[in-house]
């Protein structure tokens, strides 16, 4: 108990850094205008020689304009499906003043298909995002060829 009182660290609150630092204008960031500039964007983000190899989740965060503040990999997994924790992306998107979101991940199979497991996490998503005032837009399901956007499919 004595060291307890002596040693007052336990009086702040632990914390995980999260750090956005801008290095890019405003003007000069890519804005989304459509599933199809997101999915460029995104393909720019990925690593090419694992979008056919593994799953991974990404997100870009947007600006109230839709520029890209940046893309965050929120997880990488195995050949067939990669855990999503919302904690994480929201922490990213709150520190990044991020008004607004998309949701990317890769399906290595190549099928663009949403599984009911991506159905469930993009309804976890956007019910947390109407929460926390911060849009989600589309989520999309990318290939190096193609994607599936919830957006345009009507299903967001």
């Amino acid at each position: 108990m004595e060291n307890a009182v002596l040693n007052s660290n336990w009086l702040v609150a632990s914390e995980i850094e999260l750090i956005y630092k801008s290095k890019v204008k405003a003007s000069e960031r890519p804005k989304i205008v459509s599933s199809q500039s997101a999915f460029e964007i995104a393909l720019k983000a990925w690593d090419e020689n694992k979008i056919e190899l593994l799953e991974q989740f990404k997100v870009l965060m947007l600006s109230n304009s839709n520029r890209v503040l940046g893309v965050i990999e929120i997880s990488s997994g195995g050949i067939t499906g990669t855990v999503v924790d919302l904690r994480l992306i929201f922490a990213a998107l709150l520190k990044a003043k991020a008004t607004a979101c998309i949701l990317v991940h890769n399906h290595p199979s190549g099928k663009l298909d949403p599984s009911e497991a991506d159905k469930h996490i993009t309804a976890k998503i956007k019910q947390a995002s109407h929460v926390l005032d911060i849009a989600l837009l589309d989520h999309l399901i990318i290939t190096p060829e193609s994607y599936y956007s919830f957006a345009d499919e009507g299903v967001l």
